[in-house]
C-alpha cells in the first residue's frame, strides 16, 4: 500500500481498508457471483478459522461432545462446525450471559458462565456434565490460564483441545505431560487449517445451500466514515461481525 508522507499499520500482513490491493495471484481465491459480497468476506478470517478448527483440525465426529471456550465470532463459528459435523452436545463457556440465546443460533446446547462456578471449576464442572471430559474442547480468546482449563476440560485418554487464541500476555502454557501420555493431545489452529483455494468455495456453496449460517454473524453495517463506531462496538463486546462498507 501507499500513502505519501503518512505511516500505514497493517494486522499479519493484510492491505485492510484499502480501496486498491495488489495481491498475487495464488492468493486469490475465486468464488463466483452467486453469494454475497457481504456474506462472503465472512470467509477471509474469524468464521473460517472457528468452522475449520471443528471439521479440519479437529475433525469433531458425530455424537460427540464439545466444550468452548470464549463465544465470540471465533467460538460461535466452532459451535457452527462442530453442529455441521453433527456433535451432540455443544457446552459455550462465557462470561456474558447474553452469549447462550445468540449461541443456540449456531448449535450450542448447553452454558457455562465462570462467575457463577463459585465451589468448582469451570473443567470439573464440564468434567460432570459429560461424565469425564468434553471429547473436544477449544480455547478461542488467547489466555494461558483458559488453555490449561479447556485441557482439564478434555477427556482423559482421548480428549482433544484445540488452541485458536493467540496467549495476549505472552505468558507460556503449562500442562502435565502425564496426560500427554496417558491420551490427551493438544492442537494449534491457524484459518482453521482450511486450504482457501478448495476449501472457501466449498463453504460457499454450503452457504448457498442452506446448510451453513452466515447471516447470524453480521449484528452491524456501517459506512467507511463511521469505522471508529465500529472499533467502539468491538470493544465493547456488542457485535460479531461489523460489516464496513467503503463505498456504502
Amino acid at each position: 500500500m501507499f500513502a505519501p508522507n503518512s505511516p500505514i499499520h497493517h494486522f499479519l500482513s493484510v492491505s485492510s481498508f484499502s480501496q486498491y490491493t495488489v495481491v498475487d495471484v495464488t492468493h486469490v481465491v475465486k468464488i463466483g457471483p452467486h453469494i454475497p459480497i457481504d456474506k462472503a468476506c465472512l470467509l477471509s478470517c474469524g468464521v473460517t478459522t472457528g468452522i475449520g478448527a471443528a471439521c479440519k483440525v479437529a475433525e469433531v465426529e458425530q455424537g460427540s461432545t464439545v466444550a468452548i471456550f470464549g463465544l465470540g465470532s471465533v467460538g460461535l463459528a466452532v459451535a457452527e462446525g462442530a453442529r455441521l459435523q453433527g456433535a451432540s452436545r455443544i457446552i459455550g463457556v462465557d462470561i456474558c450471559p447474553d452469549k447462550f440465546e445468540l449461541g443456540q443460533k449456531f448449535g450450542v446446547t448447553d452454558f457455562i458462565n465462570p462467575t457463577a462456578c463459585t465451589e468448582k471449576s469451570v473443567s470439573e464442572v464440564i468434567r460432570e456434565m459429560t461424565d469425564g471430559g468434553a471429547d473436544y474442547c477449544f480455547e478461542c480468546i488467547g489466555l494461558a490460564s483458559l488453555m490449561q482449563e479447556a485441557f482439564n476440560s478434555s477427556r482423559q485418554g482421548c480428549g482433544k483441545t484445540i488452541i485458536l487464541g493467540v496467549e495476549m500476555h505472552g505468558t507460556p502454557l503449562s500442562i502435565n505431560s502425564f496426560e500427554l501420555v496417558r491420551g490427551k493431545s493438544v492442537f494449534g489452529c491457524l484459518f482453521g487449517g482450511f486450504k482457501p483455494k478448495s476449501d472457501i468455495p466449498t463453504l460457499v456453496q454450503k452457504y448457498l445451500h442452506k446448510e451453513l449460517n452466515l447471516d447470524e454473524f453480521i449484528t452491524h453495517e456501517v459506512g467507511f466514515e463511521e469505522i471508529n463506531r465500529a472499533f467502539d462496538l468491538l470493544q465493547e463486546g456488542k457485535n460479531l461481525r461489523c460489516i464496513i462498507w467503503i463505498d456504502h
